[in-house]
């Protein structure tokens, strides 16, 4: 980073520190349901935003989080994010995030993706998983901006994508990487003890075979945590033309970081900000569990020794709303005198 970007870095990270301090945010949760684009039956996503609403304290998908449900939006023009979970998996493991980046006035809207989530299992392994889920980030992008509770408040410029391991393959499809489904076979003739990767065997299920991978040109930077990426080579991903922020621990014991992140931040075209963390397993991007979830699912839980989940968290937290206000534009609350009149949405 040169001596400006990071004198620029350094202003607009005071901005958004003063600006935390002088709007009393909190984190907003408004549920919305919308249409697959696979099959068209319903599918459900969250939405967390900044409000100055009153929160209360309660439990969803064992996840014990402080939101205030439904409350107005603050009045402002705020950035919006996407968040695609993991397999398997369920935003609320990285709610700690989302609630974080809505108190820093980011609108955050996160997909739990049918067929792969925590209480449905039924479309892994399937091309119309690998190709569905980006396809439902999409139709969540455009349900925030017609939505009459967010869409509103929502800016008018490009759209962030986190996504969290599986997430992060489906993050970078929306920015333009075309899967090479051949590098996955291979892969699994090399390492067919990759229990998570080649459940399969290296073969996808054709499911849907009429499926593609569609980018979405409204998708202007991404946010990977442990991503799965080894479906793409250099060629693959020449077609990623977004600033893109990167995560990893050295000692994820379950996507294999030779072959996903430190792969995939040698071959973007753009040169990633790439983050390798020492001594931290897969789940570290996941919520800090409490005593009832540390004995439910202790593998999910427990770090290694001199791995700190809490202190990691509080640097992803800031560091994810400095990289998405310099990508996307910083957040713009209105002035304290502005009294009605909702600004007008754009860009669906």
């Amino acid at each position: 980073m040169t001596l400006s970007r990071c004198v620029l870095a350094l202003a607009l990270l005071g901005s958004l520190l003063a600006r935390a301090e002088a709007a009393p945010w909190v984190a907003g949760l408004h549920h919305m349901t919308l249409a697959d684009p696979v099959d068209d039956r319903p599918m459900q996503a969250l939405a967390f935003y900044p409000t100055t609403g009153k929160t209360h304290s309660r439990r969803m998908d064992g996840y014990p989080i402080e939101v205030a449900e439904e409350a107005p939006v603050a009045l402002g023009q705020f950035p919006l994010l996407v968040l695609s979970h993991g397999n398997t998996g369920s935003p609320l493991a990285l709610h700690y995030l989302a609630t974080s980046l809505a108190r820093q006035g980011f609108i955050v809207v996160a997909v739990v993706h049918p067929g792969d989530n925590a209480g449905d299992h039924s479309r892994l392994g399937t091309l119309s998983n690998l190709y569905g889920r980006p396809l439902q980030v999409s139709a969540a992008i455009t349900a925030a901006r017609d939505d009459t509770l967010l869409g509103p408040y929502l800016n008018a410029g490009k759209v962030g994508v986190i996504g969290y391991s599986a997430g992060g393959e489906t993050a970078l499809i929306l920015s333009g990487a075309r899967p090479d489904l051949d590098r996955l076979r291979k892969y699994c003739l090399e390492r067919p003890n990759d229990a998570d990767a080649c459940r399969t065997h290296g073969v996808l299920i054709s499911d849907r075979s009429e499926l593609v991978p569609e980018a979405d040109q409204r998708v202007g930077a991404v946010m990977l945590m442990a991503p799965l990426s080894l479906l793409f080579g250099r060629h693959a991903l020449a077609g990623v033309q977004v600033p893109a922020l990167i995560y990893s621990g050295d000692s994820d014991q379950l996507v294999a970081v030779d072959r996903n992140a430190e792969a995939l931040a040698r071959k973007l075209p753009v040169t990633p900000d790439y983050r390798l963390l020492a001594g931290a397993g897969h789940f570290v991007f996941m919520a800090h569990c409490d005593a009832e979830q540390s004995v439910r699912m202790p593998a999910l839980c427990k770090d290694a020794a001199g791995v700190d989940r809490r202190h990691i968290h509080h640097s992803l937290q800031r560091e994810a709303a400095l990289f998405f206000s310099q990508a996307l534009g910083a957040p713009q609350p209105a002035e304290r005198s502005a009294a009605t009149g909702a600004p007008r949405q754009q860009q669906r």
